[in-house]
């Protein structure tokens, strides 16, 4: 009988409650900013939108092109994975097939004047030594990553270890 009575009282509870609520708990529309957003405070990050204000489209920049130095650039921390110094258009990394290792191997890394993948590239995860590349380190480009002529978009005080040591053995 308790539940029945529960059951037929629950809507008219919510209803009444509903209603004591009244119109001062609606939500009022907002109206749009008459003049589009844009964050200009010093300090702020606008290197993505350039200044454009958010309610316009940007215009793309200009594609970067990639440094085809072919010379190997220096590391700025440890364990850092070396930059591709050139450029790899059109390369194909699959499963099957990789093509910078048709320079990169131990045994081509001579006839083409490249820099033979390191010896961590044949090491499992449990240390063993494999006579082909680990399938960890088979897909070269999710660690390496090709150089731009590409202004930063945000700047960047970095400095790599041995500018940090440098400065800290002159004081």
């Amino acid at each position: 009988m308790m539940g029945l009575l529960t059951r037929a009282l629950l809507p008219l509870i919510v209803a009444m409650s509903l209603a004591a609520c009244g119109s001062k708990h609606e939500e009022t529309p907002r109206k749009a900013p008459d003049a589009p957003v844009v964050i200009t405070a010093a300090g702020q990050i606008d290197g993505l939108r350039r200044g454009v204000p958010i309610d316009k489209e940007a215009s793309p920049l200009p594609m970067a092109r990639v440094e085809n130095f072919d010379r190997i650039r220096p590391v700025n921390y440890e364990m850092q994975p070396p930059t591709i110094p050139h450029a790899i258009d059109n390369y194909q990394l699959t499963v099957n097939t990789n093509r910078c290792m048709l320079c990169h191997t131990r045994s081509a890394a001579k006839k083409f004047q490249a820099p033979p993948v390191s010896d961590a590239h044949y090491l499992t995860r449990d240390g063993k030594v494999l006579e082909q590349i680990s399938s960890r380190r088979y897909f070269c480009v999710q660690c390496h990553v090709v150089q731009t002529d590409a202004e930063p978009l945000v700047g960047n005080r970095y400095e790599g270890l041995n500018t940090t040591l440098a400065k800290e053995e002159k004081q």
